[in-house]
């Protein structure tokens, strides 16, 4: 049976497949650009800068990701709102991985020929490369099974190379675009590094950062292969000391996919983004936390604040808790990677990364059943103390909320070189219901109270971090610190997910005081 609209076909083998047997199947599929038209045109295959995935080639099964999502588009048709995914405890959708029904991990071997004048690259370690008939000729093959998920891209590269202990690394990108290319390979090797040391060895012998055109502006993660787009890395510069390195912490995600995503692939169930973007994203925060100071940190955690909360505001239906959140990017890749980053802050990085090792050890490189987000959980709780079990519940249970604000702070010189603070802040707790309404709930939360101080170049330096106990809604800290205050607040580094993430701190003033007043 066909369906030549959706270029749907069903066969029905002569004698039924039985488990562990395979069978060949043989294709040709032709693209072919006639003209142009006025908007929309494919661009994925082009003169010079060709990049394009496994979605070009046949999948078996029913692909639920052609369905209608918008819900006018589905009433339109008469169709009830769409149930994208089920429960992370649901034992049946574990079957399922988070790239599709057809295939769980696959033996790839690829042979690919462009122009005489392009590289060809797809995943694994490249066996052979010959000219033919004025074409370029590339054999690639993984040296183990990958996911089904995987790239191809063309283009007329220039090639930086280095090594990781017995890795070959590489970036291949366009004739002019050179500027960032030590900052990606330092990128490269510290999440290399961060992510063996903490989690497992890495899996291929190769690992690649592929320039493509800006036609599309993301960076995909696939088997030891990462396509940038242009725009994201390449031609990216940076203007102002203050501005986020994008590049080595983008970066640094893409290789956290390696392994989460690519070594251990999630259920298709709510809350598989969590396990393959918020782990990526919380790995490169933490790559982020052992290269740069915690003043540089902090404007990244701000950053992913600031997008989750842009993200919840432009949100068309109910926002999920974490655990089983679906189709919410804000949520499963900005405010998850907060929330790890705030739970290794409270039970140690060691800690946390201990449950992520034992996760991987678990379900790394397996087929179904697939882990879904209540498997990690499962771990990070053995890792939780008891007094600290709340936390399991604000962060991925519920969605919960912080209203935090710096409302005054004023110091004296006690002494020569001591400096006592006075600091007056706010604090409510938030929780949102069933029905999205928001309910102030009781606080007794640890969080924490910060100091800067500012050198003779105006740069800012943390002089003071400590967690207070926070059961009231206004509270007063006298703070002793050695250097002058310039700026002081609550959970000045937003690991907490706060409503809003510009009034947590303050300016600091002088206490004025007058003396000899005249008497009336």
């Amino acid at each position: 049976q066909s369906n030549p609209i959706f270029r749907y076909h069903i066969y029905r083998l002569s004698d039924p497949l039985m488990p562990g047997d395979s069978v060949k199947m043989s294709f040709k599929l032709s693209f072919v650009t006639r003209g142009f038209v006025e908007g929309g045109s494919n661009t994925d295959v082009v003169y010079n800068g060709t990049f394009f995935n496994n979605t070009y080639f046949p999948s078996l099964g029913y692909n639920r990701h052609f369905e209608l999502k918008d819900l006018a588009d589905r009433k339109k048709y008469g169709l009830n709102e769409k149930d994208q995914l089920r429960r992370p405890s649901d034992q049946m959708k574990k079957t399922a991985n988070a790239f599709g029904d057809d295939a769980g991990y696959i033996r790839f071997e690829i042979v690919v020929s462009t122009e005489g004048d392009q590289t060809a690259i797809a995943p694994g370690r490249l066996l052979r490369e010959w000219k033919k008939d004025g074409r370029n000729y590339f054999h690639y093959k993984t040296d183990v099974p990958i996911s089904n998920s995987y790239s191809v891209v063309s283009e007329r590269y220039r090639v930086k190379r280095d090594r990781w202990k017995d890795v070959s690394l590489e970036i291949y990108y366009h004739t002019g675009h050179e500027f960032n290319l030590d900052k990606m390979m330092k990128g490269m090797k510290d999440a290399l590094n961060y992510c063996a040391d903490n989690f497992s060895p890495y899996q291929f012998n190769q690992l690649r950062i592929v320039e493509f055109p800006r036609y599309q502006t993301f960076a995909p993660s696939y088997s030891s292969t990462i396509p940038y787009s242009e725009n994201i890395s390449f031609i990216l510069k940076a203007k102002h000391p203050q501005d986020l390195d994008m590049v080595y912490y983008v970066t640094a995600n893409e290789v956290a996919h390696q392994w989460w995503g690519q070594q251990v692939i999630g259920a298709d169930a709510r809350g598989s983004a969590m396990l393959s973007d918020g782990m990526s994203q919380y790995t490169a925060l933490m790559v982020m936390k052992h290269t740069f100071s915690t003043e540089v940190v902090e404007r990244y955690l701000k950053y992913e604040l600031d997008n989750y909360l842009k993200g919840r505001t432009q949100g068309r239906v109910k926002e999920s808790p974490l655990l089983s959140v679906s189709d919410q990017p804000y949520v499963s890749d900005n405010k998850s990677s907060l929330i790890f980053f705030a739970l290794q802050d409270y039970l140690g990085e060691d800690n946390l990364n201990h449950a992520f090792k034992e996760y991987n050890k678990l379900w790394a490189f397996k087929d179904a059943p697939y882990p879904s987000s209540v498997d990690l959980l499962e771990q990070i709780h053995k890792v939780t103390p008891d007094s600290l079990r709340y936390l399991l519940q604000d962060m991925f249970e519920t969605v919960t909320l912080f209203e935090n604000q710096a409302l005054d702070a004023a110091y004296k010189e006690s002494k020569k070189g001591k400096f006592e603070l006075t600091l007056s802040v706010s604090c409510e707790k938030i929780r949102i219901d069933s029905s999205g309404r928001e309910n102030s709930i009781p606080i007794y939360d640890w969080i924490d109270v910060g100091v800067y101080s500012t050198d003779s170049n105006g740069k800012e330096k943390l002089i003071y971090l400590k967690k207070e106990k926070v059961t009231k809604k206004n509270n007063l800290f006298v703070i002793s610190v050695g250097e002058r205050p310039s700026r002081a607040g609550i959970d000045p580094l937003h690991k907490l997910i706060d409503r809003h993430s510009d009034d947590n701190t303050i300016h600091v003033g002088q206490f004025i005081e007058i003396t000899n007043l005249p008497v009336e």
